[in-house]
């Protein structure tokens, strides 16, 4: 195993050893997961800031069982009941966790950049403090993709998923790419892997500018875009449908949720035109009957969304025994 990032902020330059690496890691710790009891004493005596500047349920949630699970003390941050209120800028509030003996901070914001800003600070006060970043404004939200990737592998291998089970594999992103950090860190994973990517949705939420995402690489990255949903799906091994931030479109970017279903969404007919084996992904939260119908949603057999939360603990263990760097007891 390869592993020398003291903090995980993007994608972007991860190497397919490293992915590797991740995945080898949650699949040791999935196992402990089945266990009668369900810790390892890896992190014990360190301490895991949790710095939720913006709401969160799954990551935040996953997050935190991850730490306890590897024994790690967890700290708790919630941007509406703290001194932010009162005028201390972030970078104070992070020294602030630091002067608590934090050893590794998770960091979730609104906007680009602040985990990177607080790495950074870190970094200049020269402590050894690893920063992750849970997702920030449209930039990335690595621990996401990496459970993706996670649960695909795993799909195909469960013994031992790796990333190169996915090289020639086709598989569609569909809905609010725009705004998507999690379509980003998607796009760097999966085409770091060797499988094709299609993305699929209304120009509004696609910008051209989107067929040239990834091309500023030493990869050989396949990954093309399409305004209407069929050919993204012909023949696809999996499709991923994301939610419609309505929260962060500032202008009208859709007639109406009614015809994007109708033109993007999801739907068991939709599915016959990818390969009899597709497998449907989601990272949630989910508007059901918009981006994927709730039939498919729950169904056992085409739906790994359930899977995804589930895969979320293991690979989120598998960044904070990474990056703290403990030993499986």
């Amino acid at each position: 195993m390869s592993w020398n990032r003291r903090h995980v902020l993007s994608l972007a330059d991860f190497s397919p050893l490293e992915y590797d690496t991740v995945l080898q890691t949650a699949s040791s710790f999935r196992e402990v997961l089945t266990r009668r009891t369900k810790k390892v004493p890896t992190l014990q005596g360190q301490v895991v800031a949790n710095l939720f500047f913006e709401p969160s349920t799954r990551t935040r949630s996953s997050f935190e069982l991850a730490a306890k699970r590897l024994s790690a003390d967890t700290l708790n941050f919630a941007a509406s009941t703290s001194s932010i209120t009162k005028g201390e800028t972030i970078l104070d509030t992070a020294k602030t966790y630091l002067a608590m003996g934090t050893d590794m901070m998770v960091i979730r914001h609104k906007e680009a950049g602040v985990p990177q800003a607080i790495a950074d600070e870190m970094d200049r006060l020269n402590v050894k403090v690893g920063v992750l970043n849970a997702g920030d404004g449209q930039h990335e939200h690595p621990s996401q993709a990496l459970l993706d990737l996670f649960t695909i592998c795993s799909l195909m291998d469960v013994e031992k998923p790796r990333s190169s089970l996915l090289k020639g594999k086709k598989v569609a992103i569909v809905g609010d790419i725009l705004h998507s950090r999690v379509a980003r860190s998607n796009i760097w994973s999966l085409t770091a892997t060797g499988a094709e990517v299609y993305l699929a949705a209304p120009p509004t939420l696609l910008p051209k500018e989107f067929a040239d995402f990834a091309k500023d690489s030493d990869l050989d990255r396949k990954l093309f875009i399409h305004w209407t949903l069929e050919p993204a799906l012909i023949d696809a091994d999996f499709v991923m449908a994301l939610r419609l931030q309505k929260e962060r479109m500032t202008s009208h970017l859709l007639p109406s949720l009614r015809e994007y279903h109708q033109q993007f969404g999801i739907t068991r007919d939709r599915l016959k035109l990818c390969k009899p084996e597709v497998k449907v992904l989601h990272p949630g939260p989910v508007n059901r009957g918009v981006e994927i119908s709730s039939d498919l949603m729950d169904d056992p057999v085409l739906s790994l969304i359930s899977q995804q939360v589930t895969s979320g603990v293991a690979v989120r263990m598998a960044l904070l025994y990474l990056m703290g760097g403990g030993k499986v007891g």
